[in-house]
């Protein structure tokens, strides 16, 4: 089976969200209705993550066979999953705990379970609205990665 991974990255806060969902409904529906399998890998760290997940489960619902899987990528083990974990793999599809990136300070820990997701996509989806911040430093990784990436923002990466 051809499995086409994705990735998505953007800043905790998103403005013009509405835009923004608009352009990631019709990407959706084009990854789901055109690939033979699509993983999509996301956070929990933001506005953008849980505006990902949610248009992820909406247009399964309305375009999938049975050729997703929406994998939450946790960059170490947070006590708000391990108490809530059947909340959890009711949402998503699986939940994986990001190996290098928990065996790393907390701090740096994000961003290399970032790097991660990038390394394991062949699409790396974005929100950037600004230069700064993890998401900007994780979407020039992936250019320089040479990875296809594609900004929902109209900002120049």
């Amino acid at each position: 089976m051809d499995i086409y991974t994705v990735s998505f990255f953007g800043h905790r806060e998103v403005e013009g969200a509405a835009e923004i969902e608009s352009k990631l409904d019709q990407l959706l529906h084009d990854l789901i209705t055109q690939k033979q399998y699509v993983e999509f890998l996301v956070g929990r760290d933001g506005e953008f993550d849980l505006l990902v997940a949610s248009a992820i489960r909406r247009a399964v619902k309305q375009y999938g066979c049975g050729n997703t899987s929406l994998i939450l990528v946790l960059p170490y083990m947070k006590a708000e999953y391990r108490d809530n974990e059947q909340s959890y793999l009711n949402y998503y599809d699986e939940v994986e705990i990001c190996t290098d990136s928990s065996e790393v300070h907390y701090k740096s820990a994000i961003q290399v379970r970032n790097r991660c997701m990038v390394d394991r996509s062949d699409l790396v989806v974005c929100c950037i609205q600004h230069k700064s911040g993890g998401a900007y430093k994780t979407v020039q990784y992936a250019l320089k990665q040479g990875k296809q990436v594609r900004n929902l923002s109209d900002s120049k990466l």
